[in-house]
């Protein structure tokens, strides 16, 4: 039996990673600011209801719940955009101060809170390992313009590499993988093949970020994956 701490279950691949990697024998705790209706019926998950754009507030409540309990696996699944992001006509200049301030507290100030408070659970596990959900906008290079959601990106793959430094003698592995354009409007339940033929196979289907995910969860306390980049097949970007 393996205890999950999820964050950002609500939608998208966070939901698809709830219904695809947990066994139902295994305790999830998931972490999303409002109560997804997906989770009626499924026990094995403890919902946490916590608002990220204040970090210190949702640690205290995540940590209330799960109190001493051992961590097998944190999944950091959380990252919003700029309200223009990915649109012709986007131009830093437009984006507010407190636009930026909030983008700063949810995809960086929260994960390194997140971790941080949860070392001491994960170190009770044989073979713990955290991944965070990064992006190709925090690849070197990358041909993106958005300014502040290329560097929390960033900030993500430079946790992943001092952290490991630090985690090292606990043999915790912790991973970054890179995700390009994501056909994120189909559910997990959606078969591959008919994700890839609407769209014309240019964004990555679910499956196979579940795919990595589980790979990085398959290796043994020898191994740490650092870094898995999967950009779309046809993306130019990086």
């Amino acid at each position: 039996m393996k205890n999950f701490l999820i964050y950002g279950i609500s939608r998208g691949l966070g939901r698809a990673i709830t219904l695809s990697i947990p066994q139902i024998e295994d305790t999830v705790y998931g972490v999303s600011r409002s109560l997804p209706d997906y989770l009626v019926d499924k026990e094995y998950v403890k919902w946490i209801g916590a608002d990220l754009s204040r970090p210190v507030e949702a640690v205290s409540k995540v940590k209330e719940v799960v109190g001493s309990a051992k961590i097998d696996y944190l999944i950091y699944n959380v990252g919003i955009w700029e309200h223009n992001a990915f649109e012709e006509n986007y131009s830093f200049d437009r984006n507010s101060e407190k636009e930026i301030q909030q983008m700063i507290q949810v995809n960086i100030t929260s994960s390194i809170l997140a971790i941080q408070a949860f070392i001491s659970n994960l170190k009770k596990s044989d073979n713990a390992k955290i991944i965070l959900i990064g992006s190709t906008w925090g690849l070197d290079n990358h041909q993106g313009k958005e300014v502040v959601f290329s560097a929390s990106k960033f900030a993500l793959r430079g946790i992943v590499h001092a952290l490991r430094e630090s985690l090292r003698t606990s043999r915790i592995g912790i991973s970054v993988i890179n995700l390009g354009y994501l056909a994120s409007e189909y559910s997990i339940e959606t078969p591959i093949e008919e994700v890839l033929e609407s769209t014309g196979r240019s964004l990555i289907p679910m499956q196979d970020v579940i795919s990595a995910i589980k790979f990085v969860l398959s290796t043994s306390n020898a191994t740490c994956v650092k870094e898995i980049n999967m950009p779309a097949m046809q993306d130019t970007n990086v």
